[in-house]
């Protein structure tokens, strides 16, 4: 036995949930988004510039949103509708993709997507950071 498992500890329930959501979102993200430049330049006749406005606008949202958000999640009664606000908006958004006829539509939707990311990484962070505080490996209350 280790002595990061030694005495039945562990990683705490919430570290292990949000790794599994995590996993789940990521999964999600890997089959839609590695379709998206040929489903824009291909299927509705986006060229360079909108593959380029894609990533570029969509980047820009998540990392706005992370500041805001960033401040947001240091209350901790706001994190957890945060997260959920966050990875509802990803899971909504990619679904609606598929029904988009112009480029600029496909656009606007992966911004949104974005901007649920950086709505729910902060406070994530955050959460999990909190219950990672008062979990050591091998560690006693006395040597906290």
């Amino acid at each position: 036995m280790n002595e990061a498992n030694a005495g039945g500890a562990g990683l705490p329930r919430q570290v292990k949930l949000f790794g599994v959501v995590s996993l789940l979102n990521d999964f999600a993200s890997e089959m839609v988004y590695p379709l998206l430049p040929a489903f824009v330049t291909g299927v509705l006749g986006g060229g360079a510039v909108a593959l380029g406005a894609l990533d570029g606008a969509a980047d820009a949202a998540a990392a706005f949103v992370k500041l805001i958000a960033g401040r947001l999640a240091d209350r901790a009664s706001r994190r957890g509708p945060m997260i959920v606000g966050g990875y509802f908006l990803a899971a909504a958004m990619r679904p609606v993709i598929a029904m988009t006829a112009a480029a600029w539509q496909v656009i606007a939707l992966r911004v949104v997507d974005r901007l649920g990311k950086g709505l729910r990484t902060p406070p994530r962070d955050a959460l999990i950071a909190d219950g990672r505080s008062g979990y050591s490996a091998g560690s006693t209350t006395s040597e906290r």
